[in-house]
């Protein structure tokens, strides 16, 4: 497979590398992610991240393992089991499929790298022309350019709407429990050099209250065929703040996050994780030993709480939603 490199991954030609993001913002790590038996442990442990990356990430360690001689037993198993890595993110099964299909695995995977590129800008454009001058963003997890081959979703419109000279702030959830945005959004933002603040996830309605926040902006796992998505958990109580205080609610996603078989919210699975990941991180713990503790990783908004969705092909309003657009944009 030819080199690329985007944040978060690179191909050199022979080996597909990935940025530890268990390990930022302190240190930028780079882990071998060409074995799919290792870049599935890779996923499962959020060395890498985000519904789009993870996607484009299992292709390239699929297309890598082809290129090192694997039989088509071996090819058929790796596709299997990276498909299962994590159950909610529909991007992974989406590429997956496409890779199981593929007769040449690595200009497949390639396409998919470079499809998710332009996914990125499209929704980018489409995104940027809601933001107004002045506006406070808020914006939950992290959805940049470590999450995506691209500039991301949710933060690749922030990003292009400051690349157009629009004065925003951004306003970054720390995300519990794993602090991506505390870790991950933040060390974006420095780096783009995007004025923004740190808040801890039980501040947003406070900003939200004080009229500090213009409009609420969120990426996605998986868009149900009637517009109910999964994200990050603590993106619906976001939405309910922001309908609450009359500020717009965006998810923005590719149209390879929609799952059109997905008839509506009740449908997507919601990955659970190791409950200690709540009462502690590494050595720190600070709940009482043994307590019980709940991980969903994800939460479901409804439609009737989303002002408007952003594809990269499109900006959808709730209603539009509702009526089925989506098996007309994305089918």
């Amino acid at each position: 497979m030819n080199p690329f490199e985007s944040l978060g991954l690179k191909h050199d030609g022979r080996t597909l590398w990935v940025l530890d993001q268990t390990q930022l913002p302190d240190a930028e790590v780079w882990l071998d992610g060409s074995a799919p038996e290792d870049m599935i442990a890779l996923i499962k442990r959020l060395a890498v991240r985000g519904a789009p990356l993870i996607g484009v990430a299992a292709a390239a360690s699929l297309a890598t393992c082809a290129e090192r001689g694997a039989t088509a037993a071996e090819y058929a198993a790796a596709c299997a089991t990276l498909r299962a890595a994590r159950p909610t993110a529909v991007n992974l099964m989406w590429a997956m499929d496409r890779m199981k299909a593929a007769t040449d695995p690595g200009v497949e995977a390639r396409a998919i790298f470079e499809e998710d590129v332009r996914l990125c800008e499209g929704m980018a454009q489409h995104g940027a022309a809601l933001i107004q001058d002045g506006e406070g963003i808020l914006t939950h997890c992290n959805t940049g350019g470590l999450a995506t081959a691209g500039i991301g979703t949710a933060l690749g419109v922030i990003r292009r709407a400051h690349e157009l000279g629009k004065r925003i702030h951004v306003f970054a959830d720390e995300t519990r429990p794993l602090l991506q945005g505390g870790r991950l959004t933040a060390w974006e933002l420095s780096k783009l050099g995007i004025p923004s603040t740190l808040i801890t996830d039980s501040m947003a309605a406070l900003l939200l209250r004080d009229g500090k926040v213009q409009r609420v902006l969120v990426g996605s796992d998986r868009v149900a065929a009637n517009g109910d998505f999964a994200n990050k958990v603590g993106t619906y109580g976001l939405a309910v703040q922001a309908r609450f205080h009359g500020v717009p609610f965006h998810p923005v996603a590719p149209f390879s996050t929609v799952d059109l078989a997905c008839p509506n919210g009740a449908a997507i699975p919601i990955e659970e994780r190791d409950p200690a990941e709540v009462r502690g991180h590494g050595r720190l713990r600070w709940a009482p030993e043994g307590m019980a503790a709940w991980n969903p990783s994800f939460d479901v908004t409804p439609v009737d709480l989303v002002t408007s969705l952003v594809l990269d092909r499109g900006v959808y309003s709730a209603g539009q939603l509702r009526s089925g657009v989506l098996a007309r944009v994305c089918g």
